[in-house]
């Protein structure tokens, strides 16, 4: 039987992305701690296909792969950046391919990133609903970083960390 899986997902579509990182980060920590086999995906290894998709079967063979990899996962790790007080439009793309009944009942923890503090209430208000529309079992605990929780791109803040690790 294979190693039951955690999978991320970040709706940036820019590299280096602190989204990314502060996702994988999440992502490695989970799998250390409960022995599971990890990956993280973002918009750019959905590929070109998505911007046009209207149905999962429109994406090609690489945005397929990506999407049977978050469907298929045990536990979900999803973030995006904040722009204008939201989750990214290709990230909400993404998921509007999926069936409503794909994720129902998988545990997915909810992260974001953003400028400042006035964005800190996204992942109440936009991704908690997006999930829940999903019936997945989003976690109690969200976690959501600012600029000043990185350096040179690369989570710092111990707090923040700590968050991650108790969510």
């Amino acid at each position: 039987m294979p190693n039951p899986t955690v999978v991320g997902f970040s709706g940036n579509f820019t590299r280096p992305s602190k989204t990314r990182g502060f996702v994988e980060h999440v992502v490695r920590d989970i799998a250390a701690r409960n022995n599971l086999s990890a990956s993280t995906y973002d918009i750019e290894d959905v590929g070109a296909s998505l911007g046009s998709a209207r149905w999962a079967r429109d994406l090609d063979q690489q945005g397929r792969d990506v999407l049977d990899k978050v469907v298929n996962a045990d536990v979900l790790v999803v973030g995006s950046p904040t722009y204008k007080g939201s989750y990214t439009g290709l990230f909400k793309h993404f998921f509007d391919l999926f069936d409503p009944t794909a994720l129902r009942g998988k545990p997915v923890l909810l992260l974001a990133t953003g400028g400042g503090e006035r964005h800190a209430l996204i992942v109440e208000h936009q991704l908690r609903p997006l999930f829940g529309f999903f019936e997945a079992l989003a976690l109690p605990t969200a976690v959501y970083a600012t600029d000043k929780d990185f350096a040179d791109g690369v989570l710092v803040s111990e707090a923040i960390r700590k968050r991650a690790a108790q969510a």
